[in-house]
């Protein structure tokens, strides 16, 4: 005997199935597109894999990298920055573009130093000194150690001047990072963005600032 309750109660189910897929599917994409959306266009999370940040970054820091700000303003002497280094060949397909460009799946290694030199300025690096800029001292508190290698002609000691449209890029381990002193000057196209806040560990969780420097030229 057909049973008129049993087909209404079963077309109902598969209704709200579908009804509940449907939904599930367009909530799904919509959280995918605003998360590509947010990793390239406005920040996305960065952990730090090595020491050459010492003592200001930590092996294991997690941090937010935002990329909003250099599209206003020119990148600042003492900006903590993320970057594709020039002596890297970058993956150049689509999908190499695409990984790069939400910072996630991509074969391309990214480093981070800090800004240390402008476009326009001239660059010294004197092992057991420091860095000078337009013959000035720099004033470093935030560095672990000053360099105590060689100017050997592999490196980039200076005095160099910065070309423009490029940054001159320190480790504050200067004793334990490959930087500008061995890669040489950074275009400003490599540069993924600005590193502005740690959010793990919690014990020193904050905002990462830019140190201010005093500098008079020659």
């Amino acid at each position: 005997m057909f049973d008129i309750k049993k087909a209404i109660k079963d077309n109902i189910s598969k209704e709200q199935v579908k009804a509940f897929l449907k939904e599930t599917v367009e909530t799904v994409v919509i959280v995918l597109v605003l998360v590509i959306l947010i990793r390239s266009l406005v920040g996305e999370p960065r952990w730090i894999p090595s020491s050459s940040m010492e003592s200001t970054l930590q092996i294991g820091d997690n941090l937010i990298i935002e990329k909003v700000s250099y599209r206003f303003s020119e990148p600042q002497r003492g900006d903590i920055m993320v970057f594709y280094p020039p002596h890297h060949e970058l993956v150049p397909s689509l999908w190499g573009k695409f990984t790069r460009m939400i910072g996630f799946f991509s074969k391309d290694e990214a480093y981070i130093k800090r800004l240390i030199g402008l476009p326009g300025d001239e660059i010294k690096v004197v092992p057991h000194e420091g860095v000078y800029i337009n013959g000035t001292l720099l004033e470093e508190p935030y560095r672990k150690e000053v360099f105590m290698g060689l100017c050997a002609p592999n490196v980039l000691c200076g005095p160099y001047a910065i070309p423009d449209g490029t940054y001159y890029m320190m480790g504050d381990n200067r004793n334990d990072s490959t930087d500008s002193r061995y890669w040489g000057t950074l275009p400003e196209d490599r540069i993924v963005g600005k590193a502005c806040f740690r959010f793990w560990p919690l014990l020193r969780i904050g905002p990462i600032k830019r140190p201010e420097y005093k500098l008079k030229n020659k």
